[in-house]
C-alpha cells in the first residue's frame, strides 16, 4: 500500500509538468507565428532601389529605349553632364501611390526637378503631365529668397514654406510622397510642400501659374518618374522608392 502511494505521487508529478511543458510550447509558436505574419506584411511595402552606384537598369531616356549619352556614372553618381535637349529622362516602371527618396546635388546656377505621373503619349517633355520637385541653386536665384520656383516647391505652383536648401556642390535628401491625392515634398527632413491634388485650393494655385495653358498638366493618376536633365550639371544618389498601394 505504501508503495502504491508513491507510485500515485510520482505519476501526478510527472502528468504536471508535462502539461507545463505543452503550454509554453504553445505560447512560443504563438508568439513566432505573430512576428513572421508582421515581417510578411512589411515586405509587402519594401523598399526598392533606383540605382546601385553602378548601372542605369531602372531608367531610360524620355521616348527613348535607351539612355542618353550625356547621363554617367560619376563616383557612384548619375550625372547629368551635358545640359542639352534630349536628356530628360524616366524610370522603366510606372508608380500611381508612392513615397520616392533621392539625394541630388547642383552646380552653381544649377537646376533641375523630378516629375512624376508622367505620361510619355501626351507629349515631347515631361512637364507636359507630371507635376514637378523642383532642384535649384537657391542662392543664385531670387536674391536667395523663397518662392514658387524654389527647390523643392511645386514647380511654379507652390512654393515651400522655409528655406532649407543646401549650397550648390552639397549633397540634399528629399522625399515625394504621392498617396491617392495627398502630396507631401521633403526637403533635409523637412515637409516643405503640402497639398491636396485637384483640390479647389490646389486647381486655384494652378491657374495662377504657367500651366494655366497646358491641359494635360496634371491630369494623370499614375504614370512614369521623370529627371530633367537639360537645364545644367546635376547629381542624384541613394534612389529608392515604397509602393504604396
Amino acid at each position: 500500500m505504501k508503495y502504491l502511494s508513491l507510485l500515485l505521487i510520482l505519476s501526478f508529478v510527472l502528468g504536471c509538468q508535462n502539461a507545463e511543458s505543452h503550454d509554453e510550447g504553445n505560447e512560443d509558436h504563438g508568439e513566432e507565428g505573430h512576428d513572421d505574419g508582421a515581417e510578411n506584411h512589411d515586405d509587402e511595402h519594401a523598399w526598392v532601389s533606383l540605382f546601385d552606384g553602378e548601372s542605369f537598369e531602372h531608367w531610360r531616356g524620355y521616348k527613348q529605349e535607351e539612355m542618353p549619352a550625356g547621363w554617367v556614372i560619376d563616383e557612384g553618381a548619375m550625372y547629368a553632364s551635358v545640359p542639352e535637349g534630349g536628356m530628360d529622362i524616366v524610370t522603366r516602371q510606372t508608380y500611381t501611390n508612392f513615397e520616392f527618396e533621392f539625394d541630388w546635388k547642383v552646380e552653381a546656377h544649377g537646376n533641375s526637378g523630378v516629375m512624376w505621373h508622367v505620361d510619355e503619349a501626351a507629349g515631347d517633355y515631361p512637364w507636359m503631365t507630371g507635376p514637378e520637385y523642383q532642384l535649384l541653386d537657391d542662392a543664385a536665384y531670387n536674391e536667395g529668397q523663397i518662392g514658387k520656383n524654389s527647390a523643392a516647391s511645386n514647380y511654379d505652383v507652390q512654393g515651400p514654406t522655409e528655406a532649407v536648401t543646401r549650397p550648390a556642390m552639397e549633397w540634399n535628401q528629399a522625399r515625394i510622397v504621392v498617396n491617392g491625392t495627398h502630396v507631401e515634398h521633403w526637403l533635409n527632413d523637412v515637409l516643405v510642400v503640402e497639398y491636396e491634388k485637384g483640390s479647389e485650393d490646389h486647381m486655384a494655385l494652378v491657374a495662377e501659374s504657367k500651366w494655366t495653358g497646358y491641359a494635360t498638366y496634371g491630369t494623370t493618376s499614375t504614370g512614369h518618374i521623370a529627371i530633367q536633365g537639360d537645364h545644367g550639371a546635376v547629381w542624384f544618389q541613394n534612389l529608392r522608392i515604397k509602393s504604396l498601394d
